[in-house]
């Protein structure tokens, strides 16, 4: 059976769901934070991830949520892209200038014009409203998953006059540090990796997301290309760093390029 509470969509069964999928986390971990407008969503969710064993901080707008993320250092934060004082969009912006902290985007904004959006401006995840908490719960679960396993990952990568390194999720040219977000780190990471190998786009969802994440946008890795060329100043006419495969993907070009 399922009942609306306000803009979220709650299954009686799902706090079974939830117990039995929990997995408690230490207590010394970073919270969760949670921005919304909203007090009965932000207690909803708070709810959830404190029963799957998160601690979980409130923000009630983007000022608030802004000065929470540079004071408190969340591990993951949930955001609402319709806030008061500042919108999501100029908070996630404003975090992504000199933070990877993994964000998923929760808002009534679902269309897929705003969904490519919200990725191409760094967010990890998109979650629309209404929204069932037990999924937010496993999504919060995946995006922690992948951004710690990438954080362990040891080595440096060298390509051409890019340095990649994998201890500090770091992009170095030339001594200078290259901002940017944990997902066009974890794309570039790959196609370096893959050593001129051609990586489909299925493939480099796979480094994204994992395999098996449900509702993935096709055009997100196109979006997180576009970005990631922008800010290495790769000119896809006559590639560097990015070439584009027509109908197969990516992949990094050959030396004489």
């Amino acid at each position: 059976m399922t009942r609306c509470l306000g803009s979220v969509t709650v299954r009686r069964h799902a706090t079974t769901i939830l117990e039995t999928v929990a997995r408690p986390e230490s207590p010394a971990a970073a919270p969760i934070l949670v921005a919304d407008d909203d007090a009965k969503i932000v207690q909803l969710v708070r709810t959830y991830l404190e029963r799957a064993g998160f601690s979980v901080i409130g923000a009630s707008d983007g000022r608030e949520a802004l000065a929470a993320v540079r004071e408190r250092r969340p591990r993951l934060v949930v955001l609402d892209l319709m806030l008061p004082a500042l919108d999501g969009l100029a908070v996630m912006r404003m975090v992504r200038e000199d933070s990877a902290v993994p964000i998923l985007i929760l808002s009534a904004r679902g269309s897929t014009a705003d969904r490519v959006l919200g990725i191409g401006e760094g967010a990890d995840d998109y979650l629309p409203k209404p929204f069932s908490p037990t999924e937010l719960v496993v999504r919060v679960k995946a995006i922690l998953r992948r951004s710690e396993a990438a954080s362990v990952q040891k080595g440096t990568l060298v390509f051409r006059d890019l340095v990649v390194d994998l201890d500090r999720q770091e992009v170095r040219r030339d001594g200078t540090i290259i901002a940017l977000t944990g997902a066009e780190f974890k794309l570039l990471a790959a196609l370096v990796r893959a050593e001129g190998r051609i990586l489909s786009r299925e493939a480099l969802l796979d480094a994204l997301y994992g395999e098996a994440e449900a509702d993935v946008l096709d055009r997100t890795v196109d979006v997180y290309i576009r970005r990631l060329r922008d800010k290495l100043g790769d000119d896809p006419d006559r590639p560097r760093y990015i070439a584009t495969v027509r109908g197969a993907g990516y992949r990094t070009p050959p030396d004489d390029t």
